[in-house]
């Protein structure tokens, strides 16, 4: 009796453990790696050593823990890999490392167009899904459908970000008349200054009514190209000159870096990323979930394309589907082949025992 209730109990753990336990292609890899990037334009790799490379190892060889420091400097980048013993906490390295930057930032150029980034490397930060947009819309109306999956898939809890690829940003392009520009005796300096002194909200004090005070903000943001047209440029000797009357204003796309096609049509792709240690299946079905109630409440149009690419639960459920296929046919075979020569007794006994110990596994694994 005992027995017959141990293994019960070790069935249903391990079939508790089989269906909650996370479930991945791969292990995940910890490998304590810190990435430290430096930008600055036009130096060579020479001047990036000595500028920028040199006094950040200077700082980063005082912290403790530290396996190796690889460093490269190219034309314009400096790149330093910063890997720590095994045992090292990573957040704690990161930390140290954010430190050391920070020590040596006295000794690098002033010019730096921005502080050097420093991150560590995790290899779980790697899409589990593509969920890909496309179909005769235009580029805006692509971003709206996809903000609003990109939110939704947010909230999983499973799932740590979401990046939208193939969608540029919009800006504000000045295209300015060289010519134009030397009649009325301007630079690019009085265009620059008259718009920055423009676009600008402040305080405006405070005012008391009754028993309350509050604050006064004044808006001067602009909010569409035709206010930016109308900044006078220059006032000389009662002639005004307006932005207009040198320039061209358009509310358009930044140059793209990259292109994105699916059968010929813009697509937009949302690049789905699990958080480490989360079920890799649990998390697939939820977004295909958000996908199915998005089409069920009509809040993305029936006609817009939706495709999954780089889906990594299909391998795992192929393997899955093939651990299961095996246990049962296992056991099928060793019962079939064990009957004919012990008896029908000891014929279950060993064909149940191959799932016993698999379920075993499972619950051990699960604690």
């Amino acid at each position: 009796t005992s027995v017959f209730i141990l293994t019960i109990i070790i069935v249903i753990m391990g079939v508790g453990a089989y269906i909650n336990i996370p479930k991945e292609s791969f292990p995940e890899v910890v490998i304590p790696t810190i990435y430290i990037g430096t930008p600055y334009p036009g130096n060579s790799p020479v001047d990036m050593e000595n500028l920028i490379t040199r006094p950040i190892e200077k700082e980063l060889k005082s912290i403790s823990g530290i396996k190796d420091i690889t460093s490269t400097s190219v034309q314009d980048y400096s790149t330093i890999i910063v890997e720590f013993n095994p045992e090292e906490d990573i957040p704690k390295a990161l930390q140290d490392v954010k430190d050391a930057v920070d020590k040596a930032k006295s000794d690098l150029p002033n010019d730096l167009l921005t502080d050097p980034i420093v991150m560590d490397i995790d290899f779980s930060e790697f899409p589990i899904i593509n969920v890909n947009l496309s179909g005769d819309f235009s580029i805006n109306e692509l971003k709206e459908y996809a903000e609003y999956l990109q939110d939704e898939f947010e909230r999983i809890t499973e799932i740590s970000k979401v990046y939208l690829i193939g969608i540029n940003e919009r800006e504000m392009q000045v295209n300015v008349d060289m010519h134009k520009l030397d009649v009325f005796e301007l630079s690019f300096n009085d265009i620059e200054n008259a718009i920055a002194w423009e676009n600008i909200s402040m305080s405006g004090g405070d005012i008391k009514l009754g028993q309350n005070r509050f604050s006064i903000r004044v808006i001067g943001e602009f909010q569409s190209a035709q206010e930016i047209e109308d900044i006078i440029v220059k006032h000389e000797s009662g002639n005004i000159v307006y932005l207009r009357d040198v320039a061209n204003v358009i509310y358009g796309f930044e140059d793209p870096n990259s292109y994105t096609r699916l059968n010929k049509e813009p697509v937009v792709t949302l690049q789905v990323i699990k958080k480490g240690g989360e079920n890799l299946l649990s998390a697939t079905d939820q977004v295909f979930d958000v996908i199915a109630s998005a089409r069920t409440n009509h809040t993305i149009p029936e006609d817009l394309n939706i495709s999954i690419t780089q889906d990594q639960s299909d391998m795992v459920r192929k393997q899955l589907s093939d651990l299961e296929n095996n246990i049962i046919m296992g056991v099928i075979l060793v019962i079939l082949v064990l009957f004919f020569f012990l008896g029908t007794r000891n014929a279950l006994f060993v064909g149940f025992a191959i799932p016993t110990s698999m379920f075993l596994s499972f619950m051990v694994m699960g604690l």
